[in-house]
């Protein structure tokens, strides 16, 4: 059918160079075990492509066929459950369309096809060292600690937002405060065994958690009138450690404390099953460690009802009676602990509910999203989706890089950059909803989100600890330390999130500005939304590390407030990211700290935050950009001023507080600023915990090495006209001394007798004359 072809194979052709160099590169990297002899070539061996049984073609569907094992990749891959029919069939037939060759010679599936269509064994260029999941190609299940116990169950929540405000709750003066009465006087109904806290450490991880068979924790009910719950929270992001039956419908709670840790207690979420429509049930949670709490201000924990789910389309919703935040009674001696309770009324009988801390954003959801983003055909040319690291457990942290393709590369060079993050406290959900806002708009095709990438090279990091939004911690990672006080560690294989994220951003740092980074939080005890920042004490840009968060506050008045931003510094924060990348040069470097509460401010006043109003934040983040780079500076200036003089109300306010009378015309702004703001601290567990004991000895040994390595550092490469130079003047050095010591001998002279000075400059002058010729 086409004679050429045929000529042409018969025809004896050469090695591609490009091809034997990529086959000793593969080789060597470990995914090419091939012999290069056997291996046929791209023309000459065409037909044996089609007509051996030995080079079979299959489907490729994210396997990792005829490749180096991987003990990451070889566990079970997960089918999202929340991916719908249309994108399961548009992959099924990317994966038809997708073929790998099954020879047990060659091992790569970097293939390539040709103009008519048949398969080539040609590799392709090589992509980045660590690529994002195939774009057809299934999810990778979470991987647990091995002593977490896991059910099978796959747990999807709808989106939902309530037509009515949801308003905070109004202490009444007749809530009940319930005296803690724990297992002594009460039935255990659910326990989890054998939960890792401090003194052990992690080890590994596997898909699915811990071996064997998954134990039955809830008690067996006697009979459909049994009318016990039964709880359960082994599942991604679940977090309840015990619950105790001190009456028929009243219940202790326990909550799990962060793995290998014996601290932070505050995300809760958890199933409640064999539910009564008509009862009034009341929940008591006894181990909380913060006495101070956003309950105590009106908020309630929310639930959801699958029931209501599936027949009314309902979602999460705020609900709770008699709600109160009071210290537990039961004192252990070591520490106090804290009391929520709260009473509620189930929507239906036998119906399954869950309780939340706030609304969950689970490691899987947030892989259902990138997998659509990676399958849209539009998106996908500005978006790029690659692996950052593998965190402890071995999950993938996830970075993506969004804009638009440059012109040129002057055009590509000249982009700043705009470096985002969320979930480094995996407890803090907010932060992951603030996050899908952001993508949601800047992966629009909105004129303003067009613009934004045109301008800007956005590098974000959507959960940076997703081994704790798996196990369900509040604050911490499976090295049971918090991760937002340790990026200046040099523990790479301790801390690989926050590591592989502040040396992503050194390099970003090396190549071009960047103007902006922000780290998305939640706050436990204060109400609104506001940034935290680091004051600049360069004269230059005197207070404009604060325009932006005003800005802010202009664009979402009813969300942001700017009055409960700060901008102090202080040692405790040393190690967190937004004061590490504000010394690496950032000046714009903020957290964003969202509240588990709701608003305070102008048409939502007194009422709770929803998802929507929480992704709203990242489509004002986005707009609050282009406010703030307008090449037309009124917006800015006009912020400075107003800072300024909010600046000097502070500033006399500060002192009429102290007692004092001060002129501060002409002086006003010389003042300290850090002087006259309060603690950005947030939560009881702002001071560092150091490292754990087993990491010790590694962080004094890298030290030492450092150390070490400084001491014997080379000295820097020299240009070849610097080693020209160097190499003449060693040659002319040289010849000097054989000439004096000639000099010395033909004369008769002591070795120590100095030469007459006219002599010498003569010789020197020949000698030059010489190495010059």
């Amino acid at each position: 059918m086409f004679p050429a072809l045929e000529t042409e194979v018969k025809q004896e052709t050469l090695p591609d160079p490009y091809e034997d160099f990529m086959y000793h590169h593969l080789q060597y990297y470990g995914y090419f075990k091939g012999h290069r002899g056997s291996l046929p070539t791209s023309a000459t061996h065409q037909h044996v492509w089609k007509n051996n049984p030995r080079y079979l073609l299959s489907g490729s569907f994210g396997e990792r066929q005829g490749m180096i094992p991987d003990p990451l990749q070889k566990e079970k891959l997960l089918w999202p459950t929340c991916i719908s029919s249309p994108v399961h069939r548009q992959i099924e037939a990317v994966s038809r369309d997708s073929l790998m060759l099954s020879s047990p010679l060659l091992k790569s599936r970097q293939l390539l096809h040709d103009e008519f269509g048949e398969v080539n064994p040609c590799l392709r260029e090589p992509r980045d060292l660590f690529t994002f999941f195939s774009s057809s190609g299934p999810l990778q299940a979470p991987r647990w600690p091995i002593e977490c116990e896991v059910i099978k169950e796959n747990l999807h929540h709808i989106e939902w937002v309530p037509p009515q405000p949801e308003y905070f709750y109004q202490p009444t003066g007749n809530e009940k405060l319930p005296e803690i009465v724990g297992e002594e006087k009460g039935t255990v109904v659910f326990q989890l065994d054998s939960v890792p806290t401090e003194g052990s450490y992690f080890t590994s991880s596997r898909v699915g958690g811990k071996r064997g068979i998954i134990k039955e924790l809830a008690v067996t009910l006697q009979g459909p009138e049994d009318k016990t719950l039964l709880f359960e929270s082994r599942f991604e992001s679940g977090n309840l450690r015990k619950a105790v039956r001190v009456d028929t419908y009243e219940y202790e709670l326990t909550l799990r404390t962060d793995l290998y840790t014996n601290k932070h207690t505050q995300w809760f979420y958890f199933r409640v099953q064999n539910t009564r429509k008509d009862a009034t049930y009341r929940f008591t949670i006894v181990n909380l460690l913060k006495p101070k709490s956003l309950y105590t201000m009106g908020m309630k924990p929310l639930m959801y009802s699958q029931l209501d789910a599936k027949t009314h389309n309902i979602g999460w919703r705020r609900e709770g009676n008699e709600i109160r935040y009071y210290k537990n009674n039961r004192d252990d001696g070591q520490q106090a602990f804290y009391c929520l309770t709260w009473t509620i009324q189930f929507p239906h009988d036998q119906d399954t509910c869950f309780f939340a801390h706030f609304y969950p954003y689970t490691y899987t959801d947030l892989q259902c999203y990138l997998l659509s983003v990676a399958n849209n055909p539009v998106q996908s040319q500005f978006c790029k989706l690659r692996t950052l690291c593998r965190s402890l457990a071995g999950n993938t942290v996830y970075l993506l890089t969004i804009t638009n393709p440059s012109r040129t590369p002057q055009e590509a060079a000249a982009k700043k950059a705009v470096v985002l993050s969320a979930r480094v406290h995996p407890g803090e959900s907010n932060g992951s909803w603030i996050m899908k806002g952001f993508l949601d708009f800047i992966l629009s095709n909105s004129p303003d989100a067009q613009l934004l990438r045109d301008i800007f090279v956005f590098k974000v990091v959507p959960m940076l600890n997703p081994d704790g939004v798996i196990v369900g911690n509040y604050r911490c990672s499976l090295a049971g330390r918090d991760l937002n006080r340790h990026y200046k560690t040099i523990l790479k294989e301790s801390f690989p999130c926050i590591w592989y994220t502040r040396n992503m951003i050194k390099r970003l740092l090396e190549e071009r500005e960047v103007l902006l980074y922000c780290d998305f939080h939640g706050h436990s005890r204060k109400n609104n939304i506001f940034l935290y920042g680091c004051n600049n004490n360069d004269r230059k840009y005197w207070l404009h590390e604060r325009v932006f968060p005003l800005m802010l506050s202009k664009n979402a008045p009813d969300k942001f407030s700017f009055h409960s931003c700060n901008f102090k510094v202080q040692k405790c924060k040393e190690g967190t990211g937004r004061v590490v990348m504000w010394r690496m040069g950032i000046l714009n470097s903020y957290t964003m700290e969202s509240t588990f509460g709701g608003s305070t401010l102008g048409n939502k006043r007194d009422t709770h935050f929803t998802t929507e109003d929480l992704k709203s934040l990242g489509y004002h983040v986005c707009d609050t950009l282009l406010d703030f780079c307008d090449p037309d500076r009124t917006k800015f200036m006009q912020c400075l001023t107003e800072l300024k003089e909010l600046l000097q109300q502070e500033i006399h306010k500060k002192f009429n507080e102290l007692g004092q009378d001060m002129d501060l015309e002409g002086s006003w702004s010389d003042i300290c600023l850090s002087d006259i703001e309060s603690s950005t601290s947030g939560s009881d567990s702002s001071l560092s915990d150091g490292l754990p004991v087993h990491l010790l000895n590694v962080a004094d040994e890298l030290n030492q090495k450092k150390k070490m390595y400084k001491k014997k550092k080379k000295k820097p490469l020299q240009t070849r006209k610097q080693r020209n130079e160097q190499y003449q003047k060693n040659n002319l050095m040289q010849e000097l001394k054989l000439t004096e010591d000639a000099l010395l001998q033909l004369h008769g002279r002591d070795k120590g007798t100095s030469l007459d000075p006219s002599k010498m400059t003569s010789i020197l002058t020949k000698s030059k004359e010489r190495m010059q010729v």
